[in-house]
């Protein structure tokens, strides 16, 4: 397959890539406001752990990664589109994310951390109730409950 030419500048790719954001994504988001409003309370994005998890539960020993479809390879229609120029720059970009994720998920289990990843596609309303089963089921009865 043959790359197709960027229509962008390298300045104005650079731009447009550095507007795309690690932290704080709206699906992160949706997922912080879901659990909050559920009772449970989390700390964010500790360093101290392999991949920094997007929310942490110290005391359950459990994180939650909210991980992007496209950048994380999930197996969905957003999850498996890729960009038409320079193929195998992202390929190889892509498939590195995904091999760099198992191995923070392993390195989490091993250091004993039981780990929830949420999709982005399963963050949208329609699929909310289904969302919230599973974090429940995930994290257990909360404080308040007990």
């Amino acid at each position: 397959m043959s790359d197709v030419e960027d229509p962008l500048t390298p300045e104005e790719r650079s731009k447009r890539m550095a507007l795309v954001r690690a932290r704080n994504t709206k699906p992160e988001m949706r997922v912080r406001r879901l659990v909050h409003s559920l009772g449970y309370r989390y700390r964010l994005h500790a360093r101290d752990l392999p991949g920094c998890p997007d929310l942490v539960f110290r005391g359950r020993r459990k994180v939650i990664f909210v991980h992007g479809c496209f950048w994380h390879r999930h197996n969905c229609a957003m999850g498996n589109r890729m960009p038409k120029s320079r193929v195998e720059f992202w390929r190889e970009k892509l498939e590195g994310n995904k091999k760099r994720d198992a191995q923070i998920r392993r390195q989490l289990r091993k250091e004993g951390w039981s780990i929830m990843v949420v999709w982005e596609c399963q963050t949208t309303p329609t699929r909310i109730r289904r969302l919230v089963k599973r974090i429940t089921r995930f994290l257990g009865e909360t404080r308040r409950a007990l």
